[in-house]
């Protein structure tokens, strides 16, 4: 389970989303989720679906990759798709037990569980595409104008990067202690669900500790060698905006103006 998380995880490539600028990355992706979230019908979820497929293709990452960051959210999933079947009132399509399956419910349900997988996947994408150093620097560019109001962009794209650096170190750490428990004796592929939470509590407590250990020994890194926040500091890479990027926003906003288009003056 642990080695088929792909969070955080950059697929190196030469495509030309890889090329793009990150705050270009950045501000597609916010546009394109906004749209998501604006559609209110399967065409259109389907149309932007299909338009994402297409994103993928031209990426150049493999499809396994993406279905390997869809699986660990299955769970997720089954909960956004069952929990609308049970507490959505309706037209009664059959029964199970004392529950009552509705249409509306199974539109709702399969509906939300749709957006998510898409949302999960576009997610992915920008993560995979981009470098966790080179989302830090366009996020911290994207949020710089607001310095003036007291944020801290600088510190907020450093604790991102520390995130995303660590997401494989704490899996791959995580995996060593499965097997240390598992050569013990620990069972904790057998039982229900509650029984293998409980399974698992040995395998959390040390990998919290390990944690906690590796923040310790980065914080003492970083004061050694005098890191004093973003103030002065420089990069030895430097953005570049370029046409490309400002091709890709405009797009991705032609998208958002062409979904609320069609949902609200047709």
């Amino acid at each position: 389970m642990w080695q088929e998380l792909m969070l955080g995880q950059y697929y190196p490539s030469n495509s030309w989303l890889h090329r793009l600028d990150p705050r270009s990355k950045l501000a597609g992706i916010f546009l394109f989720m906004t749209s998501f979230f604006v559609v209110n019908d399967y065409f259109l979820l389907g149309g932007l679906g299909l338009l994402v497929v297409g994103i993928i293709k031209l990426s150049g990452i493999p499809w396994p990759v993406f279905l390997g960051s869809l699986r660990p959210m299955l769970w997720l999933m089954a909960i956004t798709l069952i929990l609308p079947l049970i507490f959505t009132p309706g037209k009664t399509l059959f029964t199970l037990g004392p529950v009552a399956i509705s249409q509306e419910g199974l539109n709702q349900g399969a509906y939300a569980t749709l957006r998510l997988a898409i949302v999960v996947v576009v997610t992915s994408l920008l993560t995979f595409t981009t470098s966790p150093i080179a989302l830090s620097d366009g996020l911290e560019a994207l949020l710089a104008p607001f310095r003036r109001l007291g944020l801290p962009a600088h510190e907020l794209a450093m604790m991102m990067t520390i995130a995303l650096r660590f997401i494989p170190t704490l899996l791959e750490e995580a995996q060593k202690i499965i097997n240390a428990q598992k050569a013990r004796g620990a069972r904790l592929d057998q039982g229900n669900i509650f029984v293998r939470t409980k399974a698992y509590l040995p395998v959390l407590i040390p990998l919290f500790l390990s944690a906690f250990r590796r923040a310790d020994q980065l914080a003492l890194a970083m004061e050694a060698r005098c890191y004093r926040g973003g103030q002065g500091r420089t990069r030895m890479r430097q953005l570049k905006w370029e046409v490309r990027d400002t091709a890709a926003v405009m797009f991705c906003a032609g998208v958002l103006v062409a979904v609320i288009a069609l949902r609200y003056f047709t």
